[in-house]
This record gives C-alpha cells, structure tokens and sequence, in this order.
C-alpha cells in the first residue's frame, strides 16, 4: 500500500512539530497559485476561473499519490502553452467547445501518464536530453511572453503559436495600445522583480495584485478601458465527464503525448533537485507518473485543465519549509475559499496584472549559462539545441519539441557510428597500455605488434568503420606486422552484424599471416564471443583477461598465467 500510496510513509510518523512549517508553506505558495492559477488558464485559452479549478482537484490528487514530498503541483505555463498550441491548430468553436476538448485533453494526458506508469516506462522521458529541454523551454518561454502582449498593450492581437507571426501581429496593433493597461502592466512587473531581489520571501505576485485591483477600484480605471478578469464564477466545480469521442482522440494524441512526457520531466526534474537540497530521497519515477496521470484524469471530471510541477512554486514551498504534503492540502484549502468567498474580490484584477505575472515567472526558465557552456565545450549539444530553439519559434511547440528528439537522436546516433579508435602503446617502465596519441613520448611502440581499443559497443551501424580503421593501421606496418590485440574493455556488446564482421576480419588477418588476440573482454561480451562462433575463428587460447598477458603471450606462449586464462574463458556458455 505504501508503494501505490506513498502518503501512508510519512503519515503514521508525522511530526507536530513539522506542522507550523507545513501550515507556513501552504499558506503562501496557495497565495501565489491563486493568481498564478488565473494567469496560467489565460495562456491556455480558458476562462481564469479554470485555473483555479487546476489548483483543486489535481493538487489534492497528488498529495496522496506524489512520491515527493515538496513538489508543487498545479497549472504551470509551459503545459498552459502547449495547450493553447495544440487546440489553436484544430477547428474549435465557440468557448464551451473549446473548454470541453481541453478538459477531455486533460484526461487524455493522464490516461497516458498512468499507462507509462503502472508498465514502468519512465525511462522513455530520458530521450529527452537536456539540450533539447533547454531550446525548448526558451523557445516556449518567447512564445508565452509575446503571447502576453495583448494583455499588457491592452489591445486585441491575434494569438498564434509562431514567434514570428507573434512579433508580426503586435506591431499591427501597438497604436491601438492602451497606455492604461501597459502602465499597470510594466508597475507590476517592476514590483514582482523589485521585491525578488530585495528579499525573495516578500510575496511581490501579491502585492501586485493588490495593488492592481484597488488601483482600477479607487480611480474607476475600468472606464478608461482597462481590462479586467470580470465576473468570476463563485463556488466549487462541478462534476462533468469529459468528451469521450474518436474525433478528439485521433485528434489530440500527439499533443497529449508530448504535454504527458514534457509534464512528467518537468516534474521528476524539479523534484529532484529539490530531493538534492532536502537529502532525502523519496522520488520514484514510475510512480510520480501514476501520481500525474491520477491527478489530471480525476481533475479533468472537475474542469482541470493539464497541470504539472511547478518550478517557482515547488522552490518557494521548499524554502518556506514544507516538510510533507500536507503544505499541498493546504494550500488547496486557500483556493477553496477563494472560490467560495473570494471571487467578487477579483472582479477588478486587471488583466495586465496577470500578464505582468507570466512574463516575470517563465523569464527566468531561460538558461543562456548553459547555452553558452554548450557553444564552448560541446557545439554539437549547441547545435541540438538552437534547432529546438528555432524550431519551437519559427514552426510550432510540438514540432519544436519532436525536431529536437529527433537531432537529438541522429547525433547519439552519428557519434556511435563513429567512435573513439585508439592505438595503444606501452607507458615506460610500467603493465599499462594507454593511447599512443595521447601520451606521445611515454609510449612504447611496436612495429611487429598493433594494440588497438574500441570505446563503443559494437553493432550493425559502426561495424563497417571499426574495419575500415583497424585495416588503415594495418596496412601502414603489414610488412613487419605479426599480431593484432584488440582491447575489447570498452565494448559492451557485439550484435549478429558485428559478430559476423569480426569473424571474417579475424580470417582475413590470419590470411595475411598475422595473429589476432582479444585482451579485457567483459562478461557479457565474453559470452557473445562464445554464442556467436568469434571464439571458433579466434581460438580460446587468444583470449585473455588483461592487454599486458595478450602482449606477453605473443612474446612467449608458455607466459600466460593460469589465472588469467580462467577469467578470460569464464562465461556461461561453456565450450568443453
């Protein structure tokens, strides 16, 4: 029970003394997720009120699910941008069509999350590098900043999922900005930054939004045109079941698989650098997958729309001490009394106030360090990333994301083709072999004998580029050339293709006169010599455990100790 419902661990052993710290955290990251919530509905399309429905329901799922303890889960704005990406592409109309497919998107998302979850297919995010993460998140960031302007200028700037139709549209209508809305606006993100740096405890959101709605209250500025949020409905959600049909399923599959993948790795992520800081581990990946996926199918019932980890919430409620998920349950009793007593009180919150919000809080996800770390020292990482990054920009979110899987890919898949070969040499006066372009003067070489060593696995994509060099270094010293040791300590694998391979170029070299010796095979790949019939073309007498027993057995056959032989021919296929 404690496995599916990791609540139960901390439960039986709670602490009254973590209660003050739960009840602070609580308490102030479910004042920040209130209008946090309301900002991250409007990047999604949806009406602010959904955005705190996404504060109820799926935080309160997840608290009795989550392996993490500090996580804050809610709406974030990546996911509430994806959202408005993947439903601006199909033909929705009207609001009440458009609410519907994205609370059924909601379900979908989850469904998805628990099926990965309970087959423990966690590790599928991995495929996720970081680089792809990085362009993506900054792409996506640009996106959702420029998709506040409207907001901020006041005007009505048509949406779109590019950058540079973003850019486009808000030059069409900047003279239509109301100087109103954009000086709420620019105040409230001086007050949100102002306050971070002065002291990150101070609740800047809050006092922005307070300010903001007694400033439109008190000089009656919503007859100068400010916009403001307006009636909000009072009370809690409904019961309504999503919009179970084929066209929104056949519709909505990639998009709910990329908004399941990139909500879960922003989740384990955060969690787990938080884990980092709190010493204790309680994350399990496949579970917080079941935890998400629970949390969005039971809140799209209650008019959710996707949510995931926050990453200024879930740090704001680690700093303020949460010590288990009782700050969540908290917190969501802030919003419940948001929603029932509260709401009248929003009517006047300006709509460039929340746009003030957003901008700050995504700014931050930018991470120019690590793309100027990459352009230094990896600048073919850097290269992934600025095609995520303008891929995301320029062509769409998803297809951002799904380019950025994909390079990243082809390079995994280029550098094994083509991996590290070295020629080894004997260090002076020492057993150990090393790369001969490596250590230059402090190498022995020899002209009768080529010690080779391949750092990958070997398999059908790089099997033809492992012959092509062992031959090229073959043939500069064929003359005086008597035997080949392969160090075969970096190789974790042979496949069929590989296999096949290094028979024939065994034959070929014993053709030619010259001995062929395999040195440091580990376990498994000692058992794929055996399988796969290399041992039959090599012999078992030239395998051995370590390079330097290879080396003396070329020097004098009788050398070789009984040890090594033992550990060289250990494996479970046994050949008698």
């Amino acid at each position: 029970m404690q496995r599916f419902f990791p609540f139960l661990q901390w439960l039986p052993h709670y602490n009254k003394v973590w209660f003050s710290k739960d009840l602070v955290a609580g308490l102030t990251v479910g004042i920040i997720l209130i209008p946090q919530g309301m900002a991250y509905a409007m990047i999604a399309g949806l009406p602010p009120v959904h955005g705190l429905y996404a504060s109820l329901i799926p935080v309160l799922v997840y608290s009795f699910l989550g392996s993490s303890r500090q996580l804050a889960v809610g709406p974030v704005a990546m996911d509430s941008l994806l959202v408005a990406a993947g439903l601006g592409t199909l033909a929705i109309s009207g609001i009440e069509n458009y609410i519907s497919t994205a609370l059924f998107l909601a379900f979908f998302v989850g469904a998805i999350q628990l099926v990965l979850g309970l087959f423990r297919m966690g590790f599928l995010v991995n495929f996720l590098s970081r680089p792809v993460i990085s362009g993506f998140t900054s792409g996506a960031v640009l996106i959702i900043i420029f998709s506040q302007l409207k907001h901020l200028l006041g005007t009505d700037i048509e949406r779109s999922g590019q950058f540079h139709h973003l850019v486009i549209n808000a030059f069409e209508k900047i003279q239509d900005t109301n100087p109103f809305d954009l000086a709420i606006g620019l105040v409230g993100i001086l007050i949100i930054v102002a306050t971070k740096k002065w002291n990150r405890k101070i609740p800047g959101i809050l006092i922005a939004v307070v300010l903001g709605i007694l400033a439109v209250f008190l000089l009656k500025l919503e007859s100068y045109g400010v916009h403001i949020v307006g009636n909000i409905p009072k009370g809690l959600p409904s019961f309504e079941v999503p919009d179970f049909s084929v066209k929104n399923i056949t519709s909505l599959w990639p998009m709910a698989l990329t908004l399941a993948l990139v909500g879960y790795l922003e989740a384990v992520s955060i969690g787990k650098s938080v884990q980092d800081k709190t010493g204790v581990e309680t994350i399990d990946n496949d579970q917080e997958l079941i935890a998400l996926g629970g949390s969005n199918m039971v809140g799209s019932f209650f008019q959710a729309f996707p949510v995931t980890a926050s990453f200024s919430r879930s740090a704001i409620n680690f700093e303020s001490g949460a010590r288990t998920n009782l700050a969540a349950v908290i917190s969501v009793m802030m919003v419940v009394l948001a929603l029932v007593f509260l709401t009248p009180l929003f009517y006047y919150l300006p709509n460039a106030i929340l746009a003030s919000i957003i901008m700050v809080s995504v700014f931050s996800l930018i991470d120019v360090g690590y793309a100027k770390s990459l352009w230094k020292y990896r600048k073919d990482e850097f290269f992934v990333l600025l095609v995520t990054f303008l891929a995301t920009l320029f062509v769409g979110i998803t297809q951002g994301i799904l380019l950025g899987v994909l390079f990243s890919l082809l390079l995994m898949v280029y550098r094994t083709s083509k991996p590290h070969f070295a020629v080894l040499g004997n260090v002076k006066g020492s057993d150990h072999y090393r790369n001969i372009d490596r250590f230059e003067d402090e190498i022995l070489t020899r002209d009768d004998l080529l010690i080779v060593r391949f750092d990958a696995q070997l398999y059908f994509g790089n099997a033809a580029y492992f012959k092509k060099q062992l031959f090229k270094y073959v043939q500069t010293q064929e003359t005086s050339l008597k035997g080949i040791i392969l160090n075969a300590e970096a190789i974790n694998y042979i496949d069929s293709t590989a296999a096949q391979m290094l028979i024939k170029v065994i034959h070929e070299v014993h053709r030619r006169g010259i001995q062929f010796y395999i040195a440091g095979a580990i376990g498994p790949t000692r058992d794929i010599i055996f399988s796969s019939g290399i041992i039959n073309a090599l012999d078992r007498e030239f395998l051995f455990a370590q390079t330097k027993e290879a080396v003396a057995y070329f020097d004098d056959p009788n050398s070789v100790s009984v040890v090594g032989s033992k550990v060289a021919y250990q494996n479970k296929i046994r050949k008698d």
